[in-house]
């Protein structure tokens, strides 16, 4: 794990050849910053689901050794996948961060946790409880893939994707 997290803009000056080789990608800017890590980084665990939130609550109950959940909701906004009990079970267990293509909710509640959080908006309603979706697989958000054991690098910049631990 990187002691501290490096700085997006100075990951994309140093790597040049990465990201013309697509082994760096950044995630576009479409991610409100939550949580009071402002800054985290990790290796990626990867769930895909839909309007329901058991998977994600499966994922952040397993010990996070300093990983990021990286959970595609399919960008829906029509409820929420992570809430602040989410929120608080992920610090608990030792996750820096979870990205949410979808909505939270318990906005104050994730703010007030040690864990970063970056998702598309709030939406008050909750998700669904079918266990619909799949863990650990390969996802995309807007055009770019993720799998699971890559590397996110999060800051007020943005987000990037790695394919293995990044040094600048």
């Amino acid at each position: 794990m990187a002691a501290l997290p490096l700085a997006t803009a100075e990951v994309c000056d140093a790597n040049s050849n990465p990201i013309i080789a697509g082994e760096l990608r950044a995630l576009p800017p479409i991610f409100k910053i939550y949580g009071r890590r402002q800054v985290f980084a990790g290796p990626v665990a990867t769930v895909k689901v839909f309007e329901d939130n058991v998977l994600v609550r499966e994922l952040l109950q397993e010990k996070g050794h300093g990983r990021v959940l990286v959970v595609d909701g399919g960008g829906s906004v029509r409820c929420a996948l992570l809430g602040g009990n989410l929120a608080q079970l992920a610090q608990i267990n030792g996750w820096v961060g979870i990205v949410v293509n979808g909505c939270i909710r318990d906005v104050d509640e994730i703010n007030g946790c040690d864990v970063g959080v970056r998702a598309l908006n709030s939406h008050p309603m909750k998700s669904g409880k079918k266990g619909a979706g799949e863990k650990r697989v390969p996802v995309t958000i807007e055009g770019t893939r993720i799998c699971d054991g890559e590397w996110l690098y999060a800051d007020a910049d943005g987000i990037l994707i790695s394919r293995t631990e990044l040094t600048v």
